[in-house]
């Protein structure tokens, strides 16, 4: 695990784009604080300069795996982010095939695999990365991503040149881009809670899509997908095993286990829910020492599964480290948060995973953590709540529902958010708007009466975009959704922008694209019954969870922002959304942003999503102070 960054520019060399290089580097020394290395050539007509920076958190081969990695003879270059768990099967292919080998880390084995079988070596890994190569005998470069976007890489433009790296902030190090404020980006923001990508809220930087390189040669840039997740086509026809759960099990069994390979000490993220717990349960199977396991809570008890871990730890046996924090402690760290994610802080839960990356960093420097599984196997109210949408809408018209049901809802208590926001979406006919309100903060209407950003919308993106030939069921068109962006531009993100932020590397077993593939060939009801998420998993772990772990409602990483937003925090909500020091006050109408607040602190109405993320956005601004269009 690690980071990246470099450059495709004009040739122009000096002691001044070494600086720039190594200021690169530097931004994203939280992501490698274990060592860096620098790579730099230029195309054989002398137009082009070539500039590799890594910085190294060494888990695979510490002694032998420094990068960037140099084939001479071959002329290639190699600077990697991941892991790429089947390299010692890859390696015995290549061996095989006549190559030889002087390290035993897996970015030697990528190496070798493209230079035998080319941009096709990504379609054999089995793990999670970004990546640059340069390829001296075609003169040019390759970018790569991940499947479903695990680890990040962006792009930038100057003039006909490319910058690239894994935070954006490297990308600004390198002192010639001069971005401004994305204003459409800002108004995906309110909608989504997330830029969806390739863009950012940085005018002219964007993210390379998940599944997709990108190939650079002679000025060009061209961007090719070499992967879409099994949730994008229809079903298989194909019956499901025999024994499904049994199936299931040891799929995650055999992506836990793949994981497991490290040369340095590690743990898990142990929350008490399902998905940590069988993670932790899967992991005690393989290890011959006790599990490290780590959890963080609350004092407020109704948000803290400090006691549900508990349980889990001692079932297994783990050496488990528990962690309370206060709310103080959270609003301490949210600027830096935001610093390492170079985006507005979405979900609240960044700031305790990343507390917690920064406590288990004191003794390991790898975690399992439980992402994805709601997003592959349907563990929310939206996945069984969406196979009833179409049906709703056929029958309640538009009118109705915003006329009579609407101000039902509203008049539901203040404490019922989830139950208010199940009925609200529910009746959005256009999925291009209630896909992105499931966990979204407001429908595009909603956004435009709120702010006045003289910009205009993005039109709708691919994700939600339905073609009338297609046969998928709504229960696939959903997890499609949530697996090309909520996952790639938010969730996944978080997951390496926190731990990474603690200079710790975290493998999510959950987004093994061979267990996904799996799951994708189950039948929906065996994710979904009635309105119960994760069936089948809930099935296959009876003889591994103790039952009370299985059956206890999902919870999740809850923060009580709600009654911090009421109380102890309201007059700083107020301070950074309406004060005199504003950044982000222009971009809202006043009487609208005082009703949200007003509407909060009195307990009418619980807001706390949206004012999160508005809070967030002005956090960002005041510490990037980007120029606003």
């Amino acid at each position: 695990m690690c980071g990246f960054a470099g450059w495709i520019i004009g040739a122009s060399g000096g002691a001044v784009e070494d600086a720039r290089l190594s200021a690169m580097a530097k931004a994203i020394a939280h992501r490698g604080p274990d060592g860096e290395g620098f790579f730099r050539t230029q195309t054989r007509n002398g137009v082009w300069d070539v500039a590799f920076a890594h910085r190294r958190l060494a888990i695979i081969d510490p002694e032998g795996g420094h990068q960037p990695i140099v084939d001479r003879a071959r002329d290639l270059a190699l600077t990697f982010n991941g892991e790429i768990y089947n390299f010692r099967e890859l390696r015995t292919e290549l061996v095989a095939a006549g190559e030889t080998f002087t390290t035993d880390c897996d970015t030697e084995v990528v190496l070798k695999g493209y230079a035998v079988w080319g941009p096709a070596v990504l379609d054999r890994m089995r793990g999670m990365f970004g990546m640059a190569l340069w390829d001296g005998r075609r003169q040019r470069v390759l970018l790569a991503r991940d499947r479903f976007g695990q680890k990040p890489v962006f792009t930038a433009r100057v003039g006909d040149g490319v910058l690239f790296g894994s935070e954006i902030k490297a990308l600004l190090a390198h002192g010639q881009l001069k971005p401004r404020m994305d204003m459409r980006s800002v108004l995906d923001y309110l909608v989504y809670r997330y830029v969806p990508g390739p863009d950012t809220l940085f005018e002219g930087i964007v993210k390379l899509p998940p599944g997709s390189y990108a190939i650079w040669e002679d000025g060009r840039l061209q961007i090719t997908r070499y992967y879409t997740p099994p949730d994008a086509l229809p079903r298989p026809d194909v019956a499901p095993p025999a024994d499904p759960a049994a199936a299931l099990l040891d799929q995650v069994e055999d992506a836990v286990k793949a994981r497991l390979v490290s040369d340095v000490p590690f743990g898990a993220f142990l929350s008490g829910g399902i998905d940590s717990s069988v993670i932790v349960g899967l992991m005690a199977r393989h290890c011959d020492h006790p599990v490290n396991t780590f959890s963080i809570g609350f004092p407020e008890q109704e948000y803290s599964e400090l006691d549900h871990a508990k349980t889990v730890a001692d079932h297994f046996g783990t050496n488990h480290t528990p962690l309370v924090v206060r709310p103080e402690t959270l609003m301490d760290h949210l600027p830096t948060v935001v610093q390492f994610r170079d985006a507005p802080v979405s979900e609240t839960a960044d700031l305790p995973i990343h507390l917690l990356a920064l406590e288990a960093g004191k003794t390991v420097k790898m975690v399992l953590t439980g992402e994805g599984s709601d997003e592959v196997l349907a563990g929310y109210p939206k996945h069984w709540a969406e196979r009833y949408a179409a049906s709703y809408n056929r029958v309640m018209p538009r009118r109705i529902h915003h006329r009579l049901v609407r101000p039902l809802i509203d008049r539901l208590p203040y404490r019922h958010r989830r139950a208010k926001t199940l009925a609200s979406t529910i009746g959005i006919a256009d999925v291009a708007e209630r896909w992105p309100r499931w966990f979204g903060a407001l429908t595009p209407a909603e956004r435009d009466h709120l702010t006045r950003i003289d910009a205009r919308p993005r039109p709708p993106r691919e994700e939600v975009s339905i073609p009338p030939t297609d046969t998928r069921s709504a229960l696939r068109r959903i997890l499609c959704f949530d697996q090309t962006s909520w996952l790639p531009d938010n969730l996944l993100e978080r997951g390496n922008r926190m731990t990474m932020g603690a200079s710790i590397e975290a493998r999510m077993p959950f987004m093994d694209h061979e267990f996904i593939a799996f799951a994708s060939r189950l039948p929906d009801d065996h994710r979904v019954q009635g309105t119960t998420g994760k069936w089948l998993l809930r099935r296959a772990v009876q003889e591994l969870l103790p039952q009370e772990i299985i059956e206890r409602p999902k919870v999740g990483f809850r923060v009580p922002v709600n009654e911090w937003f009421r109380t102890s925090l309201a007059g700083y909500l107020r301070d950074h959304l309406t004060g005199s020091d504003s950044l982000t006050r222009e971009f809202y109408e006043p009487r609208e942003i005082n009703r949200l607040l007003d509407d909060h602190v009195g307990g009418r109405h619980n807001h706390e999503k949206l004012l999160w993320a508005l809070l967030n956005l002005e956090i960002f601004q005041r510490h990037y102070r980007l120029p606003v269009a």
